[in-house]
Order: C-alpha cells, then sequence, then structure tokens
C-alpha cells in the first residue's frame, strides 16, 4: 500500500482519484491510500504553494496579467474591429474578444467543439499562445517575484525523499505536521503521486532553478519563435512532470546516441536524476552547467543535490511571500 497525494480542491480530488482508478483499476484503493492536503488559507500545503504565499495574491504578483494584457491590445486589434463590424448592434473591447477566444478551448475541452475557435486567423492563435506565455511567465515563472517561493516547499519535499529523511524544519509552506511523520510522508516507496495544479507544476520548475526558462518575453512581441517559455507544451490545461531515479552499474556515456555499442565508461555504479515534462526529456544541463552536455539530458544525482544547495536560499520564501 502507497500514499498518494492531492488536495482538497474538488477537481484536484478527481483528478487523482480518476488517475489512480486508469492506473490500478477500478480496485486501486487495495493499492493506494489517498493523503489530502487542506487547500485553504491558512493551511500549509506544497501542493498549492500559493495559499501560503501572500504576495503571490496580491498586486506584487501581477507582472504576468499586466504583459498579457499588453500583448492582447496589440494582437487583437484585427480581430476586434472584423468581430465588431459583424455585431454593429454590440460594442466589443479587445477584453470582450480575448474572452471569446479563449472559450473556443474550454469549449472545446468540453464539450468536443466550440464554434468561436474559427472566429480567429492561424496567426491570433499564435498571439493567444504567447499571451499565456507572458501571464504564466510573470505569474508562476522566473519573472515572477513569488514564483520560487511558492514552488519550493515541494523541492525541499523532493530532495527529503531523495535523501531519504523526513523534513523537522522547513521555513516555508510545507506541512510540517504531515511531512515530519513517515506513515503520511513516506521514504520507501518506489512511486510517488502527487497531484497539483498547473501553476504550482511552473513554480516548482522554477524553484528547481530550471533557468531555460527564465529568458524574458517582451510583452509587445513579436513571440520568440525559439522560446523554451511555451506553456502549450508545458502546461496545457493538464500536466505531467516525471522524476525518475536511474542507477546504472557504470557511468553513463554523456553522448550515447542510438548507434552507440557500449553505453558505459570505466567506473563505478552511478544514480541520475532525469526531468520529464509531458514525455519530453527536460534537459538538466541547460540550466545546471555542473550536470554537463548530456545527450539524454540526465545529471548525476550527487551533482543535481549539490546544485540544489542553494535553492531554498534562492527562493527567499519569507521576503518574496510576506515581505
Amino acid at each position: 500500500m502507497i500514499i498518494a497525494r492531492t488536495t482538497t480542491q474538488d477537481r484536484m480530488l478527481k483528478s487523482a482519484e480518476y488517475f489512480m482508478a486508469g492506473f490500478f483499476g477500478l480496485e486501486w484503493t487495495n493499492n493506494v491510500t489517498l493523503e489530502l492536503i487542506i487547500e485553504e488559507q491558512g493551511f500549509n500545503n506544497s501542493l498549492a504553494g500559493y495559499f501560503q504565499c501572500n504576495n503571490s495574491n496580491t498586486a506584487v504578483n501581477q507582472g504576468g496579467t499586466n504583459a498579457s494584457i499588453i500583448w492582447e491590445n496589440i494582437y487583437l486589434q484585427d480581430a476586434t474591429k472584423r468581430l465588431q463590424a459583424l455585431s454593429p448592434s454590440l460594442e466589443f473591447n479587445v477584453a470582450d474578444i480575448y474572452n471569446m477566444q479563449s472559450l473556443c478551448p474550454y469549449e472545446t475541452v468540453a464539450f468536443g467543439y466550440s464554434a468561436f475557435c474559427d472566429l480567429f486567423t492561424y496567426e491570433e492563435w499564435q498571439g493567444f499562445e504567447y499571451s499565456i506565455d507572458l501571464y504564466f511567465g510573470g505569474e508562476s515563472y522566473f519573472q515572477s517575484p513569488t514564483g520560487r517561493a511558492v514552488g519550493i516547499a515541494y523541492v525541499q519535499e523532493i530532495l527529503a525523499r531523495l535523501q531519504n529523511h523526513v523534513l523537522t524544519t522547513t521555513g516555508t509552506q510545507a506541512n510540517l505536521t504531515l511531512d515530519n511523520n513517515p506513515r503520511t510522508f513516506p521514504l520507501n516507496q518506489t512511486l510517488y503521486f502527487d497531484f497539483s495544479h498547473d501553476t504550482n507544476i511552473a513554480a516548482i520548475l522554477t524553484a528547481f532553478g530550471l533557468t531555460q526558462f527564465a529568458p524574458v518575453l517582451p510583452s509587445s512581441g513579436p513571440p520568440p519563435p525559439d522560446r523554451s517559455l511555451m506553456i502549450s507544451h508545458l502546461q496545457p490545461f493538464a500536466a505531467r512532470l516525471d522524476i525518475e531515479i536511474i542507477t546504472a552499474p557504470h557511468p553513463v556515456s554523456a553522448n550515447r546516441t542510438a548507434s552507440t555499442s557500449n553505453p558505459y565508461t570505466e567506473g563505478p555504479a552511478t544514480t541520475y536524476i532525469h526531468f520529464i515534462i509531458n514525455q519530453r526529456t527536460l534537459p538538466l544541463g541547460a540550466s545546471f552547467t555542473a550536470c554537463g552536455d548530456r545527450t539524454d539530458g540526465w545529471c548525476e544525482l550527487q551533482t543535481f543535490f549539490q546544485v540544489q544547495n542553494t535553492s531554498l536560499a534562492e527562493a527567499q520564501y519569507e521576503y518574496s511571500c510576506n515581505g
């Protein structure tokens, strides 16, 4: 029997239950105890880190919204005029048109189709995608003054699991009542399941220090075509972050390819960490030079621990959330 964690928010609970049923079958409760962490103001919760990070819910953290609005007023000018001409008895502004555009993905997910989708051109959909990138960049990633702080408690939990200890002190929004008890924060599982929000996953990647997503996106556009921060790839409605621990009998070559006959180099057994977002490798070397330029994107686990030694200090939790 393993412990899986989610929050008390209805959609988070249902997501966890449905995933467990798909993974283990309808009798999943024979394999899993689902731990519900209260998602409300006043309760520490690493899976909804913004609740105990006050500044993340105030004007201090509105940069993403502001940047997105600037861009919306640029890329939706033609659409606003076009749709206004089709409805002369109504008065539309850019915010109305953006809301119409937003209905397309929501209705498509809910109903399988939305008539709003055909109202916009391909270029306007590219603009919409970029508006989401700007929002997440300023709300949860590196342009957010609270991004690292919102995600840092989960980073603490991951590092504690990997180093085989419970948390005894945090200085963050980690729930010490749960995380200090091996019954509610087990250390001996081969599989861990945690269910969180898309913005929280973004904050977790930021708290880990994945600076490949740090370049500033211009709010006036145009969208950089080679940007790493593309939310349609990272958090498209739902997202899945996998963290794999891989132990090899010898060090694995950093530049192995499909044609490599022997993937190993000389040396003792070596353990690596591998980040995967939506079935795509997140190359750790792109953010941490100490991990090296590996074709597989892995990082030696001990090196990763060294890199993460400063993650709590860099999050500046108290100042970021309450300063």
